[in-house]
């Protein structure tokens, strides 16, 4: 098995070197061309002085720079950090800071829209930019611009660096409206042990088309390409502006696998899927959040044939659990059990194992597990710390991932999501999951986006607000909204009130973002503010 990230083209480069490795718009590259690329530009990086570890930054959309730019960055020795191409100048400008990146990949158009943030990024010493139009050089006096042709000329007979799994690949940044994101590292044994155990129960095979619809500075998206690569598929890259660009992509290319988060799959269920869809579309996943019930079965409708996985993974261990396809039916509720090479426990505050059906915090231990948060111990020491089924017999200690998920687990391992630590909320003295008030609201058929929140209350401890989006607004109904919560929910639980908007806030990575309808709606209950 590849130990390193670019090995993984190396592998199919020599096996199948005129299979497609990548699709973006109407250009496909094969491994082989993948493959020359990368070691070009690798050598390239060499010659403009990259050194091992330094971080590399990529502020593009989806194309073939991007994938190129992974795996050539890795494959100099440095580190790759995906930025999110939706994310603004002064959230870029952090991250370029928070991890001392040296060297930017982006576009004249994108760089022009950092100007006023560079001036604060120091280390920033290089920038390279794929479309080959150089801006005013005078704007940036202290950083040296190359277009991508210029870059390419600095390629000689440069020798590579000899590197081990456990160099660092890669930093993620968690995506989040309060606070600051956190830069997750990665080595290569981390991402290429995540491609190997998805692939393995996705069961991916060269012959797969994958499409790749979510952003790769994302784990889950990131996944998609990687787990591609691992098995010598086909990658299709996707930026879509409507639902309906996926659908369109899922017919074109003859797509196999498809991946997506609740709040798209929620859109596709509006739209119509051609029954030739039907006749190649393998598999598809969701994780990122719990998968409405009623949007679920709506989707396997439209695509019977396909197989689908429910999953649940976190940025600092990629995937955590999955649900066999086949238990679908029987465990509609679970988020699944430990995937390959992985074990997930359910302990209590203690650390002790929890009992069968017995809420706690979920541990996820493997090769998964991530390096920690960049130049952050403290945050790393409250969600990185020793694995609670170590024999205190040894001497090292191994560090597992404290995920902060209540979930609990049935007597043949399989796990059920109760709600995050910091989601939860507290009323009247009980403590309730966003997650089954949501699931009634959705049962209900008439929203088409969900997310209950708690408003801070002096007395109650929590205050429920729901907020909701609808197909057609002229056919909603919220008294019958409200009466079904009544009839389904215990007291404590119905909302106090709800709000429609035309579309709940997403974060960059396409998920609900409970923290600022939590902000935007902090004071809706205080009457001297109506």
């Amino acid at each position: 098995m590849p130990k390193l990230l670019h090995q993984l083209l190396t592998k199919n480069s020599n096996c199948t070197p005129s299979d497609i490795a990548i699709s973006h718009k109407k250009n496909n590259w094969s491994y082989e061309q993948l493959t020359q690329l990368v070691e070009l530009q690798a050598k390239a990086f060499i010659g403009i002085n990259l050194k091992p570890l330094q971080r590399v930054a990529i502020y593009l959309p989806k194309q073939i720079e991007t994938v190129s730019g992974f795996l050539s960055i890795n494959l100099a020795g440095g580190v790759f950090v995906p930025i999110n191409p939706v994310l603004k100048a002064a959230q870029v400008s952090y991250i370029l800071n928070d991890c001392n990146v040296q060297i930017l990949i982006t576009s004249k158009s994108r760089l022009h829209g950092l100007t006023t943030q560079l001036e604060n990024c120091p280390d920033l010493h290089t920038i390279l930019l794929v479309d080959d139009q150089l801006p005013d050089l005078d704007i940036y006096p202290d950083k040296h611009i190359l277009g991508w042709n210029d870059f390419l000329d600095h390629a000689n007979n440069q020798t590579m660096p000899s590197l081990i799994d456990t160099y660092m690949a890669a930093i993620l940044y968690t995506s989040g409206s309060t606070g600051k994101p956190k830069g997750v590292v990665l080595s290569h044994i981390n991402i290429i042990s995540g491609a190997n155990s998805v692939a393995e129960y996705l069961d991916i095979t060269a012959k797969d088309k994958i499409l790749a619809v979510l952003p790769l500075s994302f784990d889950y998206g990131l996944n998609q390409l990687t787990s591609s690569l691992f098995k010598g598929a086909t990658c299709v890259l996707l930026d879509y502006l409507l639902p309906r660009d996926v659908i369109k992509a899922l017919d074109a290319h003859q797509i196999t696998g498809l991946a997506a988060v609740p709040p798209l799959w929620a859109q596709l269920t509006n739209l119509e899927w051609p029954e030739s869809i039907n006749q190649h579309l393998r598999y598809m996943t969701n994780s990122g959040g719990k998968m409405p019930k009623s949007v679920l079965e709506t989707i396997r409708s439209k695509v019977p044939a396909s197989q689908f996985y429910l999953m649940y993974g976190l940025t600092e261990a990629f995937r955590s659990t999955y649900l066999p396809a086949e238990q679908l039916e029987q465990r509609p509720d679970s988020m699944g059990k430990a995937i390959p090479n992985a074990e997930v426990l359910v302990v209590r505050e203690d650390g002790s194992l929890c009992a069968p059906h017995e809420p706690g915090e979920l541990v996820h231990r493997g090769t998964l597990v991530a390096m920690g948060y960049w130049n952050d111990p403290e945050k790393t020491a409250e969600r990185f710390k020793p694995a609670p089924t170590q024999l205190k017999e040894l001497p090292i200690t191994e560090v597992a991932v404290w995920s902060g998920d209540q979930v609990s687990m049935d007597e043949e391992g399989y796990l059920y999501f109760v709600g995050r630590k910091d989601d939860m909320l507290k009323t009247s003295g009980y403590r309730v999951s966003p997650t089954e008030i949501e699931e009634i609201i959705y049962s209900s058929g008439l929203v088409k986006e969900a997310a209950a929140i708690g408003i801070p209350d002096d007395i109650l401890g929590h205050t429920i607000l729901v907020i909701i989006s609808t197909e057609n607004d002229d056919q909603f109904n919220e008294d019958k909204l409200m009466a079904l919560c009544r009839s389904q929910l215990a007291n404590f639980m119905i909302p106090a009130k709800i709000i429609t908007l035309n579309e709940l806030p997403k974060n960059p990575n396409g998920k609900i973002d409970r923290k600022f309808l939590t902000i935007q709606f902090a004071n809706v209950f205080d009457p001297t503010t109506k």
